[in-house]
């Protein structure tokens, strides 16, 4: 294989800062297209001259503004780009759009640079990769096993280099399984985060646009600025609500005895191997996986398969033989089910949510196989229905309960096929799961994709976590880190930034009968000190959402630090400190509160 171009965003970004030009990152790209094109990745390439001539219009205008400027990226044939075909894999079904997704014209808002659309199993009905008329792609370690699917040909041209990064879809596994069979981090959001307007629906309800990339800072970076704010075009998109997760988080496990690999010891093996490196982040506790097993069943042996009749039911009725054989049989289950079908799975879907949430008291994270074997692709051509199902053994359930994943790469098997782990956790934990697993990924040293190179700088999550619509916060009591308030912070994943001190014109009471004991700060002219505070950043919304809480006496002001920054932080109303003793002298709360304690 010729040389992949290094198109880590971290690299990008230092190089487009230097003197680098997208009119050569994107001359780079297509060079090496012409030596490496794997043509069942690929349903439609943009042609040269047209991706170089967005490349010079954005050099022209320069990278201020452009989270994205020059990055070349890739999109699932089942979501839409203006002016390009959308086949969802099936000729007799393609139709050109007049308008992109929204998720596709956020990235090129953002500077990015289409290069092309990719293959998938057609109306992303699988997780193998191997249900489209245009070819099968293959795991880029070894042509004779899949590539995993459905979104096949997003996850090989990440591996294979030819791309920064690529759009999939996740509804089963679809943007998980071919993440793992590629050495790559596959990013499935919560669901609603990231817009489906535009996207061929597989099941509404659960669809999400899913990132794949060489590392998940980069996936990150992609979802901060496609998943930026509602879409109320998309009636199951909505706002954001982040979470984040504690330093060590209690990281659940299948027992061992529910532990299902299909007969693949290699793969048993890599995961134990992942198991005791994830002993180094966080403290392992063995779960029962059964109400997430029962959950997962339901979705191909319940009624929401009837959802995939949504785009592909016309065809079914009219051109049933423009279906690959194995969607077929899969789609037209959904004709089987009636009204009280579709309730009676509700209820029972319902049932397992709430014994699903009790697993979520004892940990915080979970951490499974993305996939529990790996299989030739003439053995799922041979079985195409049963093997698939079993790829989706730890996966079809993400959906159906809410909860976000990150796939990414934990070591290679014996037999030298990546493997990797996912991470799961409840809705809008994202950018805490892609934390721990940007760290976990870095533990292992592995280069990334089949391209040979190691994970960039921009693998420190301290840089990467911070957004332009973060607002920063100075906290000075019972939500310092370690204080009883601290988790409304960590639950809205705020991130520590510094602890310091405000300038000395502040004054500090001891508020009298608050639960838990809280502190008042109020700005003086005389008499005043330095007071130790935190500085804690979030998320514009999780800002709002945290100050929306805060109970009188307290509320939200202008804090000025002892070096001149000012940032948002608690205030006091003057006329509640009456009466309230005066610690200004113990100089923070920390301090007045030991002194309580050794009193």
């Amino acid at each position: 294989m010729a040389t992949a171009p290094c198109l880590a965003l971290e690299t990008l970004r230092q190089g487009y800062a230097a003197d680098l030009s997208p009119v050569s990152v994107i001359e780079q790209c297509y060079d090496y297209l012409e030596q490496y094109v794997d043509p069942t990745a690929w349903i439609h390439l943009v042609p040269r001259a047209e991706a170089l001539a967005r490349a010079a219009a954005l050099a022209a205008q320069g990278s201020a503004g452009l989270p994205l400027y020059g990055v070349p990226f890739a999109v699932k044939d089942n979501i839409d780009v203006a002016g390009i075909p959308t086949t969802a894999a099936c000729p007799a079904f393609a139709y050109t759009p007049s308008e992109s997704a929204t998720v596709v014209q956020r990235l090129l808002d953002a500077g990015a640079i289409l290069l092309g659309k990719t293959n998938l199993d057609q109306f992303a009905t699988g997780l193998v990769g191997a249900r489209s008329p245009y070819g099968v792609p293959a795991s880029v370690f070894n042509p004779d096993f899949v590539s995993g699917g459905s979104s096949s040909g997003s996850a090989v041209t990440v591996a294979a280099g030819c791309v920064s990064f690529a759009l999939g879809t996740d509804t089963a596994g679809s943007g998980r399984v071919p993440a793992a069979f590629n050495n790559i981090v596959g990013a499935k959001p919560t669901r609603g985060w990231l817009s489906c307007k535009g996207v061929v629906p597989a099941c509404r309800s659960l669809d999400c646009v899913s990132v794949f990339a060489l590392s998940a800072s980069d996936a990150w970076d992609v979802l901060a600025v496609a998943g930026d704010g509602q879409d109320l075009a998309d009636p199951w998109s909505r706002p954001a609500r982040p979470r984040g997760l504690p330093k060590r988080p209690r990281i659940g496990i299948p027992r061992t005895n529910q532990r299902e690999f299909f007969g693949d010891e290699l793969s048993a093996n890599a995961y134990e191997e992942a198991v005791q490196r994830l002993a180094t982040f966080g403290d392992l506790v063995e779960i029962d996986f059964t109400p997430f097993s029962e959950t997962a069943a339901l979705l191909y042996d319940g009624p929401w398969v009837a959802e995939r009749l949504e785009a592909a039911g016309n065809l079914l009725a009219t051109q049933p033989d423009a279906l690959d054989p194995a969607v077929r049989s899969i789609i037209s289950k959904g004709l089987d089910y009636s009204a009280a079908d579709c309730q009676k799975a509700a209820t029972r879907l319902e049932a397992l949510r709430k014994r699903a949430a009790l697993t979520w008291e004892d940990v915080e994270v979970m951490a499974l196989p993305t996939s529990p074997t790996h299989y030739r692709v003439d053995a799922v051509q041979a079985n195409p229905v049963v093997l698939n199902s079993h790829l989706g053994y730890y996966t079809n359930f993400a959906n159906l309960l809410d909860l976000c994943a990150i796939a990414v790469p934990t070591a290679f098997r014996m037999d030298k096929l990546p493997f990797g782990i996912t991470l799961f956790a409840p809705a809008w934990t994202d950018a805490a799961i892609a934390t721990l697993g940007e760290r976990l990924h870095a533990s292992f040293a592995l280069t990334t994709g089949a391209t040979g190179q190691p994970l960039t700088p921009s693998s420190h999550p301290q840089q990467w976590m911070a957004r332009n619509d973060t607002i920063r916060l100075a906290v000075v009591g019972a939500h310092l880190e370690g204080m009883p308030l601290n988790h409304e912070l960590s639950e809205r994943a705020a991130r520590f930034v510094r602890a310091c001190n405000t300038a000395p014109s502040y004054k500090l009471f001891a508020l009298p009968g608050t639960v838990p004991p809280k502190p008042g700060l109020v700005r003086v002219t005389e008499g005043g000190g330095a007071i130790a505070v935190e500085i804690w950043e979030l998320s514009a919304a999780a800002f709002g959402d945290f100050v929306s809480r805060i109970p009188a006496p307290l509320g939200i002001g202008t804090l000025t630090m002892e070096d001149g920054e000012q940032v948002k932080g608690f205030l006091c109303e003057t006329i509640a400190t009456g009466g309230a003793d005066d610690i200004t002298h113990f100089g923070g709360w920390r301090a007045y509160m030991q002194s309580r304690a050794t009193a």
